[in-house]
């Protein structure tokens, strides 16, 4: 017998259905009746378009950023801007004078945490930077004074006021002067400093700058620490609404009998990238939209265990007639993804947890100096901007 004809020879144990299978062409999974062209088998969208959640830990978290990954199957995964367009979406769920939630549905996660960054870190405000100190003989130390100033939040619109740097004098376009006069009588009671006696000063510095010649040349009237040519009050938008401390109960400091504070704190426009205190946010966050699949119907003493397990309650249960109850998902949003609801012996079976890719809950917290739904807006305006610089820049 030669080799080739070795090559062909059948083992006995073999039975003729087994070594015809072995000998049939393999047909590729996209060619199948059942897998039509241009749509994926239901375990490869799945795996494309959620995150699994197991009971030991999520898989599928990966996003499929490849154009060309499903092209054997007729399937374009490139981004298209017109889908893009067709695809996004912003639903506004709550919204209140001091916080935001809405969905950001269609977008990949790089954008919403590009959001996320530009809220938290380079969206300017305006917050105290300098703070001179006449007299402070309370137990605060002028530094910590200084820093507990600069953390009270300011109402007042940071696009009306230019930025200043090193060079620049203190205005009426970049400066905001307020002035702490606070003093604990002797033999009183102890007082409490809060931000409500902060009182803004329209007219820019009270203060005297000392200069050279200031006891030669009394009669000429002398510089303060700001140049301000006019007014602040003057403008239309601070008339009727006077620049102040958003919240005006914040303790500053507590004074004991004989003890005082006098100072003049100066804000100034800035991001939150130099310095938290700028930060318009008091929170931005974000989380995959939660889906929650009963695999099959949850029935009888295993539906009411199926409601205890969830501790946010988002099972319910439904009477379907004859004394017989069901469970079914009420509240998906409400889902923590602590996966109680799974654990234990073939709950897996009955409840799938995924979180969907491209859908984001938002939460943004305002400190005070704009309305949540405007640092959105603003957030998207600065967005653009870098977009617009890159293809100059590229162009």
């Amino acid at each position: 017998m030669t080799s080739s004809e070795s090559n062909t020879e059948v083992d006995s144990s073999w039975s003729g259905s087994e070594y015809e299978k072995e000998r049939t062409p393999k047909i590729p999974v996209w060619d199948l009746p059942d897998v039509p062209k241009g749509n994926l088998p239901s375990h490869l969208q799945l795996q494309r378009t959620r995150v699994v959640c197991n009971k030991e830990a999520p898989t599928h978290t990966e996003n499929i950023q490849y154009s060309g990954a499903y092209a054997a199957m007729g399937v374009d995964n490139s981004l298209r801007l017109d889908d893009f367009r067709k695809n996004l979406r912003v639903e506004v769920v709550r919204l209140t004078e001091d916080d935001i939630e809405f969905d950001l549905i269609g977008i990949d996660a790089s954008l919403a945490n590009a959001f996320r960054r530009i809220l938290i870190a380079e969206l300017p405000t305006i917050a105290i930077e300098k703070v001179l100190i006449a007299n402070n003989t309370s137990v605060i130390q002028d530094e910590v004074l200084a820093h507990r100033l600069g953390l009270i939040p300011l109402q007042v619109d940071p696009r009306l006021f230019e930025y200043i740097s090193e060079n620049d004098i203190p205005n009426e376009k970049n400066t905001i002067v307020f002035k702490l006069h606070a003093r604990c009588e002797k033999g009183g009671p102890r007082s409490t400093v809060k931000s409500d006696e902060l009182k803004w000063l329209p007219n820019g510095s009270e203060f005297l700058l000392a200069t050279e010649n200031s006891a030669s040349n009394t009669a000429s009237k002398q510089k303060t620490y700001t140049s301000f040519i006019s007014s602040q009050d003057s403008l239309p938008e601070f008339s009727n609404n006077p620049i102040a401390p958003k919240y005006p109960d914040i303790i500053i400091a507590k004074l004991g009998p004989g003890q005082e504070i006098e100072l003049e704190a100066h804000a100034v426009k800035g991001m939150g990238k130099t310095h938290a205190k700028w930060s318009p946010v008091a929170t931005a966050w974000y989380r995959m939209l939660p889906e929650v699949v009963l695999l099959q119907e949850v029935k009888g003493v295993k539906a009411e265990e199926l409601v205890n397990k969830c501790p946010v309650k988002v099972f319910d249960i439904e009477d379907i007639g004859k004394g017989g109850k069901r469970a079914n998902v009420a509240r998906p949003r409400s889902c923590t993804l602590c996966r109680e609801c799974i654990r234990g012996d073939g709950w897996e079976k009955f409840v799938a947890l995924r979180r969907v890719k491209d859908h984001f809950i938002f939460t943004v917290e305002s400190t005070g100096a704009l309305p949540p739904e405007v640092l959105f807006t603003e957030a998207v305006k600065i967005l653009e901007d870098k977009c617009e610089r890159v293809i100059t820049e590229l162009s």
